[in-house]
C-alpha cells in the first residue's frame, strides 16, 4: 500500500495537492494552515501531488513505478508560475 507523508515544516499551505488529487486524498487543516493526508487508502499513486508541490513537502513510499496514467497537464501548466 502507498504511504504518503507531508513534511509539515516544508508545507506552505498552498492547497495545490488538494486541488490536483483525482481521488481527494488530501484535506486542508485550517487550524494548522497545512495540507494533511486524510484518505490515504484512496491514493492511486499517480504522483501528481509530489510533482506539483512547490516546496517538495510530499513524499510517497511503497509504490510501484509505472507509466504515469494521470496528470492534469493543463492544471500543471497554470501552476508552473508558482513553482
Amino acid at each position: 500500500m502507498v504511504e504518503i507523508k507531508v513534511h509539515e515544516e516544508a508545507c506552505r499551505g498552498c492547497r495545490m495537492c488538494v486541488d490536483i488529487c483525482p481521488t481527494k486524498v488530501f484535506a486542508f487543516d485550517e487550524e494548522k494552515r497545512l495540507c494533511v493526508v486524510e484518505h490515504q487508502d484512496d491514493c492511486i499513486a499517480c504522483l501528481s501531488c509530489a510533482y506539483l508541490c512547490p516546496s517538495g513537502a510530499i513524499r510517497q513510499e511503497n509504490h510501484h513505478v509505472v507509466r504515469n496514467f494521470y496528470r492534469d497537464l493543463a492544471f500543471c501548466a497554470k501552476m508552473e508560475k508558482f513553482i
